[in-house]
Protein backbone atom coordinates (compact mmCIF):
# COMPACT_ATOMS: atom_id res chain seq x y z
CA UNK A 1 0.00 0.00 0.00
CA UNK A 2 1.82 3.67 -1.10
CA UNK A 3 2.06 5.70 1.95
CA UNK A 4 0.45 9.19 2.04
CA UNK A 5 2.28 12.35 0.90
CA UNK A 6 3.76 14.20 3.35
CA UNK A 7 4.39 17.49 1.21
CA UNK A 8 2.22 18.17 -2.03
CA UNK A 9 3.09 21.00 -4.45
CA UNK A 10 -0.05 21.99 -6.21
CA UNK A 11 -0.31 24.22 -9.34
CA UNK A 12 -2.97 26.64 -7.58
CA UNK A 13 -4.39 29.43 -9.85
CA UNK A 14 -7.03 30.70 -6.77
CA UNK A 15 -9.86 29.55 -9.18
CA UNK A 16 -12.67 27.38 -7.86
CA UNK A 17 -11.40 24.02 -8.60
CA UNK A 18 -7.94 24.72 -6.86
CA UNK A 19 -9.17 26.61 -4.25
CA UNK A 20 -11.66 23.50 -3.12
CA UNK A 21 -8.28 21.03 -3.75
CA UNK A 22 -5.90 22.71 -1.77
CA UNK A 23 -8.60 21.92 1.35
CA UNK A 24 -8.97 18.54 0.00
CA UNK A 25 -5.99 17.82 0.29
CA UNK A 26 -5.34 18.72 3.39
CA UNK A 27 -8.02 16.92 4.64
CA UNK A 28 -7.92 13.74 2.55
CA UNK A 29 -3.91 12.92 3.18
CA UNK A 30 -3.59 14.97 5.64
CA UNK A 31 -0.42 16.40 4.42
CA UNK A 32 1.44 20.26 4.26
CA UNK A 33 0.19 21.40 0.58
CA UNK A 34 2.64 23.84 -0.80
CA UNK A 35 0.60 26.58 -3.19
CA UNK A 36 2.48 27.39 -6.59
CA UNK A 37 1.32 30.04 -8.88
CA UNK A 38 2.59 30.30 -12.44
CA UNK A 39 2.52 34.35 -13.32
CA UNK A 40 1.80 33.90 -16.76
CA UNK A 41 0.73 37.01 -17.89
CA UNK A 42 -3.04 36.57 -15.61
CA UNK A 43 -3.09 40.41 -14.55
CA UNK A 44 -4.77 41.25 -11.27
CA UNK A 45 -5.96 37.78 -10.72
CA UNK A 46 -2.60 37.06 -8.89
CA UNK A 47 -3.60 40.22 -6.79
CA UNK A 48 -5.37 38.17 -4.10
CA UNK A 49 -3.55 34.41 -5.12
CA UNK A 50 -1.30 34.20 -1.38
CA UNK A 51 -3.50 35.64 0.70
CA UNK A 52 -6.21 33.33 -0.51
CA UNK A 53 -3.90 30.49 -0.44
CA UNK A 54 -3.00 30.85 2.97
CA UNK A 55 -5.83 31.65 4.14
CA UNK A 56 -7.08 27.80 2.29
CA UNK A 57 -4.40 26.21 4.39
CA UNK A 58 -1.24 26.02 2.67
CA UNK A 59 1.92 25.72 3.90
CA UNK A 60 3.75 28.08 1.39
CA UNK A 61 3.07 29.51 -1.37
CA UNK A 62 5.12 30.28 -4.10
CA UNK A 63 4.20 32.95 -6.92
CA UNK A 64 6.95 32.72 -9.86
CA UNK A 65 7.20 35.15 -12.67
CA UNK A 66 7.43 33.17 -15.63
CA UNK A 67 6.42 35.62 -18.00
CA UNK A 68 9.26 36.07 -19.90
CA UNK A 69 10.38 32.48 -20.65
CA UNK A 70 6.56 31.92 -21.50
CA UNK A 71 6.67 33.53 -24.80
CA UNK A 72 10.58 33.05 -25.81
CA UNK A 73 10.72 29.71 -24.76
CA UNK A 74 7.16 28.59 -25.57
CA UNK A 75 5.39 30.94 -27.46
CA UNK A 76 7.37 32.04 -30.14
CA UNK A 77 8.69 28.08 -30.88
CA UNK A 78 5.36 27.24 -31.38
CA UNK A 79 4.55 30.39 -33.31
CA UNK A 80 7.80 28.95 -35.55
CA UNK A 81 5.51 26.60 -36.63
CA UNK A 82 2.49 28.57 -37.34
CA UNK A 83 0.94 26.00 -34.96
CA UNK A 84 -3.06 25.49 -35.22
CA UNK A 85 -5.42 23.29 -33.99
CA UNK A 86 -7.86 21.86 -36.07
CA UNK A 87 -7.79 25.12 -38.13
CA UNK A 88 -9.11 27.62 -35.28
CA UNK A 89 -7.36 26.69 -32.32
CA UNK A 90 -4.17 29.00 -31.86
CA UNK A 91 -3.08 26.93 -28.46
CA UNK A 92 -2.93 29.61 -25.84
CA UNK A 93 -4.04 27.16 -22.96
CA UNK A 94 -2.20 24.02 -24.11
CA UNK A 95 1.03 25.78 -24.58
CA UNK A 96 1.30 26.73 -21.36
CA UNK A 97 1.01 23.66 -19.36
CA UNK A 98 4.44 22.18 -19.92
CA UNK A 99 5.75 25.46 -18.66
CA UNK A 100 3.29 25.63 -15.32
CA UNK A 101 4.13 21.73 -14.99
CA UNK A 102 7.92 22.21 -15.27
CA UNK A 103 7.98 25.05 -13.04
CA UNK A 104 6.37 23.18 -10.53
CA UNK A 105 8.44 20.18 -10.20
CA UNK A 106 11.19 22.51 -9.61
CA UNK A 107 9.55 23.79 -6.58
CA UNK A 108 8.66 20.39 -5.32
CA UNK A 109 13.03 19.54 -5.61
CA UNK A 110 12.84 22.98 -3.65
CA UNK A 111 10.25 22.14 -1.07
CA UNK A 112 11.59 18.62 -0.59
CA UNK A 113 7.73 17.34 -1.55
CA UNK A 114 7.01 13.99 -2.34
CA UNK A 115 4.19 14.12 -4.48
CA UNK A 116 2.43 17.28 -6.83
CA UNK A 117 -1.26 17.63 -7.73
CA UNK A 118 -2.78 19.44 -10.21
CA UNK A 119 -6.80 20.77 -10.54
CA UNK A 120 -7.42 19.08 -13.94
CA UNK A 121 -10.47 17.43 -14.17
CA UNK A 122 -10.72 13.70 -15.52
CA UNK A 123 -12.71 14.48 -18.55
CA UNK A 124 -10.40 17.52 -19.96
CA UNK A 125 -6.80 17.58 -21.91
CA UNK A 126 -5.20 19.70 -18.96
CA UNK A 127 -4.84 16.04 -17.07
CA UNK A 128 -2.52 14.40 -19.69
CA UNK A 129 -0.20 17.90 -20.12
CA UNK A 130 0.38 18.06 -16.50
CA UNK A 131 0.81 14.60 -15.83
CA UNK A 132 3.29 13.76 -19.55
CA UNK A 133 5.48 16.35 -18.28
CA UNK A 134 5.81 15.41 -14.83
CA UNK A 135 6.00 12.15 -16.48
CA UNK A 136 9.09 13.43 -18.21
CA UNK A 137 10.51 15.72 -15.64
CA UNK A 138 10.20 13.64 -12.16
CA UNK A 139 9.00 10.42 -13.12
CA UNK A 140 9.71 9.92 -9.07
CA UNK A 141 6.94 12.19 -7.40
CA UNK A 142 3.42 11.03 -6.64
CA UNK A 143 0.65 12.35 -8.66
CA UNK A 144 -2.37 13.14 -7.07
CA UNK A 145 -5.46 14.11 -9.56
CA UNK A 146 -8.32 15.05 -7.23
CA UNK A 147 -11.06 15.03 -10.03
CA UNK A 148 -10.28 11.18 -10.69
CA UNK A 149 -10.66 10.70 -6.68
CA UNK A 150 -12.78 12.46 -4.84
CA UNK A 151 -17.06 12.49 -5.04
CA UNK A 152 -17.08 16.02 -6.01
CA UNK A 153 -18.43 15.39 -9.37
CA UNK A 154 -19.40 18.68 -10.68
CA UNK A 155 -19.03 22.39 -10.26
CA UNK A 156 -21.98 22.52 -8.19
CA UNK A 157 -20.68 20.33 -5.82
CA UNK A 158 -17.54 22.40 -5.64
CA UNK A 159 -19.40 25.81 -5.02
CA UNK A 160 -21.06 23.63 -2.32
CA UNK A 161 -17.88 22.69 -0.74
CA UNK A 162 -16.13 26.16 -0.61
CA UNK A 163 -19.18 27.76 1.01
CA UNK A 164 -19.07 25.07 3.54
CA UNK A 165 -15.44 25.44 3.94
CA UNK A 166 -15.53 29.69 4.07
CA UNK A 167 -13.78 29.44 0.83
CA UNK A 168 -14.39 32.69 -1.44
CA UNK A 169 -14.55 31.93 -5.34
CA UNK A 170 -15.38 33.60 -8.28
CA UNK A 171 -17.62 31.32 -10.26
CA UNK A 172 -21.22 31.20 -8.91
CA UNK A 173 -23.83 28.71 -10.27
CA UNK A 174 -25.13 31.56 -12.50
CA UNK A 175 -21.94 32.30 -14.29
CA UNK A 176 -20.28 29.01 -14.01
CA UNK A 177 -18.06 29.16 -17.37
CA UNK A 178 -14.14 29.12 -16.09
CA UNK A 179 -11.79 31.03 -17.98
CA UNK A 180 -7.87 30.70 -18.23
CA UNK A 181 -5.73 33.52 -18.75
CA UNK A 182 -2.16 34.35 -19.94
CA UNK A 183 -0.81 36.71 -21.81
CA UNK A 184 -1.39 34.61 -25.47
CA UNK A 185 -5.09 34.42 -24.95
CA UNK A 186 -7.97 33.76 -22.86
CA UNK A 187 -10.58 30.37 -22.81
CA UNK A 188 -13.73 30.29 -21.60
CA UNK A 189 -15.38 26.78 -21.48
CA UNK A 190 -18.60 25.21 -19.70
CA UNK A 191 -22.25 26.76 -18.18
CA UNK A 192 -24.07 28.01 -21.33
CA UNK A 193 -20.94 27.15 -23.59
CA UNK A 194 -21.97 23.71 -23.02
CA UNK A 195 -24.79 24.39 -25.49
CA UNK A 196 -22.80 24.18 -29.19
CA UNK A 197 -26.11 26.16 -30.43
CA UNK A 198 -25.97 28.70 -27.48
CA UNK A 199 -24.11 32.51 -28.20
CA UNK A 200 -21.46 33.22 -25.94
CA UNK A 201 -23.01 36.10 -23.91
CA UNK A 202 -21.55 39.23 -25.05
CA UNK A 203 -20.59 40.30 -21.59
CA UNK A 204 -18.39 37.11 -21.76
CA UNK A 205 -15.58 38.83 -23.62
CA UNK A 206 -12.50 40.35 -21.45
CA UNK A 207 -9.58 41.35 -24.01
CA UNK A 208 -11.29 42.30 -27.04
CA UNK A 209 -14.06 44.87 -28.15
CA UNK A 210 -16.76 43.50 -29.86
CA UNK A 211 -16.03 43.36 -33.39
CA UNK A 212 -19.11 45.75 -34.71
CA UNK A 213 -18.26 48.31 -31.49
CA UNK A 214 -14.52 48.51 -32.36
CA UNK A 215 -13.07 52.10 -34.10
CA UNK A 216 -15.09 52.90 -37.57
CA UNK A 217 -10.89 54.22 -38.22
CA UNK A 218 -8.62 51.02 -39.06
CA UNK A 219 -5.40 50.92 -37.77
CA UNK A 220 -2.02 50.09 -39.71
CA UNK A 221 0.75 48.14 -38.06
CA UNK A 222 4.13 46.82 -38.86
CA UNK A 223 5.34 44.23 -37.51
CA UNK A 224 9.24 43.19 -37.86
CA UNK A 225 10.49 39.49 -37.79
CA UNK A 226 14.25 38.02 -37.24
CA UNK A 227 15.44 34.78 -37.92
CA UNK A 228 11.59 33.90 -37.60
CA UNK A 229 10.75 35.86 -34.27
CA UNK A 230 8.91 38.85 -34.01
CA UNK A 231 11.27 41.52 -32.99
CA UNK A 232 9.81 45.27 -33.19
CA UNK A 233 6.36 46.60 -33.85
CA UNK A 234 6.32 49.97 -36.38
CA UNK A 235 10.24 50.30 -35.87
CA UNK A 236 10.30 49.80 -32.23
CA UNK A 237 12.38 47.05 -30.91
CA UNK A 238 10.79 45.16 -28.16
CA UNK A 239 11.19 42.51 -25.93
CA UNK A 240 8.81 39.25 -26.09
CA UNK A 241 6.19 40.22 -23.50
CA UNK A 242 6.15 44.11 -24.14
CA UNK A 243 5.63 42.98 -27.93
CA UNK A 244 3.40 40.80 -27.14
CA UNK A 245 1.32 42.76 -24.59
CA UNK A 246 1.37 45.88 -27.36
CA UNK A 247 -0.16 43.68 -29.71
CA UNK A 248 -2.80 42.52 -27.48
CA UNK A 249 -3.98 46.11 -26.61
CA UNK A 250 -4.01 46.80 -30.58
CA UNK A 251 -5.71 44.06 -31.59
CA UNK A 252 -8.14 43.99 -28.47
CA UNK A 253 -9.09 47.73 -29.18
CA UNK A 254 -10.24 46.17 -32.80
CA UNK A 255 -11.84 43.43 -31.94
CA UNK A 256 -9.16 40.63 -33.68
CA UNK A 257 -9.10 37.04 -32.37
CA UNK A 258 -12.14 35.58 -31.23
CA UNK A 259 -12.50 32.47 -32.24
CA UNK A 260 -15.70 29.80 -31.38
CA UNK A 261 -15.08 26.17 -31.63
CA UNK A 262 -15.91 22.88 -31.33
CA UNK A 263 -12.61 20.99 -30.85
CA UNK A 264 -11.59 17.29 -30.86
CA UNK A 265 -10.42 16.34 -27.04
CA UNK A 266 -7.40 14.12 -26.82
CA UNK A 267 -9.39 11.68 -23.96
CA UNK A 268 -12.22 11.31 -27.16
CA UNK A 269 -15.01 13.74 -26.70
CA UNK A 270 -16.00 16.60 -28.37
CA UNK A 271 -15.90 20.37 -26.18
CA UNK A 272 -16.38 23.80 -26.96
CA UNK A 273 -14.37 26.38 -26.06
CA UNK A 274 -14.65 30.10 -26.65
CA UNK A 275 -11.06 31.61 -27.09
CA UNK A 276 -9.56 35.26 -27.11
CA UNK A 277 -6.08 35.42 -28.99
CA UNK A 278 -5.56 39.25 -29.97
CA UNK A 279 -1.71 39.35 -30.58
CA UNK A 280 -1.36 35.69 -31.43
CA UNK A 281 -3.68 36.21 -34.50
CA UNK A 282 -1.78 39.09 -35.49
CA UNK A 283 1.36 37.82 -35.29
CA UNK A 284 -0.17 34.33 -37.22
CA UNK A 285 -0.70 36.44 -39.91
CA UNK A 286 2.51 38.98 -40.20
CA UNK A 287 4.36 35.61 -40.10
CA UNK A 288 2.77 34.47 -43.57
CA UNK A 289 3.38 37.61 -44.94
CA UNK A 290 6.99 37.79 -44.59
CA UNK A 291 7.16 33.45 -45.27
CA UNK A 292 5.65 34.38 -48.67
CA UNK A 293 8.54 35.92 -50.02
CA UNK A 294 11.39 34.22 -48.12
CA UNK A 295 10.79 30.69 -47.94
CA UNK A 296 11.36 28.22 -50.77
CA UNK A 297 8.01 26.91 -52.45
CA UNK A 298 8.60 23.28 -51.33
CA UNK A 299 10.75 24.42 -47.29
CA UNK A 300 6.95 25.90 -47.43
CA UNK A 301 4.99 23.06 -48.45
CA UNK A 302 6.94 20.79 -46.41
CA UNK A 303 7.09 22.45 -43.60
CA UNK A 304 3.24 23.44 -43.28
CA UNK A 305 2.41 19.26 -43.82
CA UNK A 306 3.61 18.94 -40.40
CA UNK A 307 1.31 21.71 -38.77
CA UNK A 308 -1.27 19.80 -37.82
CA UNK A 309 0.69 16.69 -36.50
CA UNK A 310 3.00 19.39 -34.18
CA UNK A 311 -0.01 21.13 -32.99
CA UNK A 312 -1.83 17.82 -32.19
CA UNK A 313 1.73 17.25 -30.30
CA UNK A 314 1.09 20.37 -28.49
CA UNK A 315 -2.73 19.82 -27.82
CA UNK A 316 -2.18 16.59 -26.24
CA UNK A 317 0.60 17.45 -24.23
CA UNK A 318 3.68 15.93 -25.75
CA UNK A 319 6.14 19.28 -25.29
CA UNK A 320 8.68 17.51 -23.70
CA UNK A 321 8.64 14.39 -26.23
CA UNK A 322 11.38 13.33 -28.37
CA UNK A 323 9.64 13.51 -31.39
CA UNK A 324 8.38 17.25 -30.62
CA UNK A 325 11.63 18.26 -29.87
CA UNK A 326 12.81 17.22 -33.27
CA UNK A 327 10.53 17.94 -35.21
CA UNK A 328 11.09 21.56 -33.55
CA UNK A 329 14.42 21.49 -35.00
CA UNK A 330 13.40 21.26 -38.48
CA UNK A 331 10.71 24.30 -37.79
CA UNK A 332 13.77 26.16 -36.40
CA UNK A 333 15.76 25.75 -39.07
CA UNK A 334 13.18 26.75 -41.54
CA UNK A 335 12.52 29.62 -39.78
CA UNK A 336 16.23 31.04 -40.48
CA UNK A 337 14.94 33.00 -43.53
CA UNK A 338 11.91 34.18 -41.74
CA UNK A 339 13.38 37.90 -41.71
CA UNK A 340 11.21 40.68 -42.63
CA UNK A 341 8.31 43.20 -42.48
CA UNK A 342 4.46 42.94 -42.69
CA UNK A 343 2.40 45.53 -42.88
CA UNK A 344 -1.29 44.92 -41.69
CA UNK A 345 -4.43 46.64 -41.42
CA UNK A 346 -6.77 45.80 -38.34
CA UNK A 347 -10.58 46.29 -38.73
CA UNK A 348 -13.60 45.30 -36.81
CA UNK A 349 -12.05 41.70 -36.19
CA UNK A 350 -10.14 41.14 -39.34
CA UNK A 351 -6.67 41.48 -40.25
CA UNK A 352 -5.65 42.19 -43.78
CA UNK A 353 -2.11 42.25 -44.98
CA UNK A 354 -1.05 45.58 -47.20
CA UNK A 355 2.70 44.54 -47.75
CA UNK A 356 5.51 42.69 -46.71
CA UNK A 357 9.19 42.83 -47.39
CA UNK A 358 12.64 41.36 -46.67
CA UNK A 359 16.30 41.45 -46.59
CA UNK A 360 16.09 37.59 -47.53
CA UNK A 361 13.31 37.74 -50.56
CA UNK A 362 12.79 35.08 -53.51
CA UNK A 363 10.26 37.47 -54.78
CA UNK A 364 11.81 38.80 -57.71
CA UNK A 365 9.69 41.27 -60.01
CA UNK A 366 11.81 40.82 -62.92
CA UNK A 367 10.62 36.97 -62.71
CA UNK A 368 7.08 37.78 -61.95
CA UNK A 369 5.99 40.97 -64.06
CA UNK A 370 3.12 40.78 -65.92
CA UNK A 371 5.47 43.16 -68.38
CA UNK A 372 8.39 42.20 -71.37
CA UNK A 373 10.90 41.08 -69.34
CA UNK A 374 14.61 39.26 -70.38
CA UNK A 375 14.67 36.38 -67.71
CA UNK A 376 12.54 34.29 -68.61
CA UNK A 377 11.00 32.49 -71.49
CA UNK A 378 7.39 31.84 -71.76
CA UNK A 379 8.37 29.52 -74.61
CA UNK A 380 9.97 26.80 -72.28
CA UNK A 381 6.30 26.44 -70.08
CA UNK A 382 5.23 24.32 -73.29
CA UNK A 383 7.62 21.68 -72.78
CA UNK A 384 7.34 21.82 -68.73
CA UNK A 385 3.48 21.62 -69.16
CA UNK A 386 3.73 18.81 -71.83
CA UNK A 387 6.20 16.61 -69.45
CA UNK A 388 3.89 17.12 -66.33
CA UNK A 389 1.04 16.63 -68.46
CA UNK A 390 2.36 13.01 -69.97
CA UNK A 391 0.62 10.87 -67.10
CA UNK A 392 -3.19 12.79 -67.18
CA UNK A 393 -3.02 11.44 -71.52
CA UNK A 394 -1.89 8.25 -70.91
CA UNK A 395 -4.48 7.68 -68.58
CA UNK A 396 -7.19 9.54 -70.38
CA UNK A 397 -6.13 7.30 -73.84
CA UNK A 398 -6.23 4.25 -71.96
CA UNK A 399 -9.81 5.16 -70.12
CA UNK A 400 -11.53 6.09 -73.76
CA UNK A 401 -10.27 2.93 -75.37
CA UNK A 402 -11.32 0.46 -72.38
Amino acid sequence: MTPDPKRVVLAYSGGLDTSVILRWLIERYRCEVVAFCADLGQGEELIPVRDKALRTGAAAVHVVDLREEFVRDFIFPMLRANAVYEGAYLLGTSIARPLIARAQVEIAAQEGADAVAHGATGKGNDQVRFEFTYAALAPHLRVIAPWREWELDSRTALIEFAKHHDIPVPVTVERPYSTDRNLFHISYEGGVLEDPWAAPPAKMFQLTSDPEAAPDVPVTVEVSFDRGDPVAIDGERLGPVALLTRLNRLGGEHGIGRVDLVENRFVGMKSRGVYETPGGTILHVARRAVESITLDREVLHLRDSIIPHYAEMIYYGFWFAPERQKLQAFVDDCAGDVTGDARLTLYKGAVTVTGRRSPRSLYRTDFATFEADTVYRQRDAEGFINLNALRLKIRALRDRTS
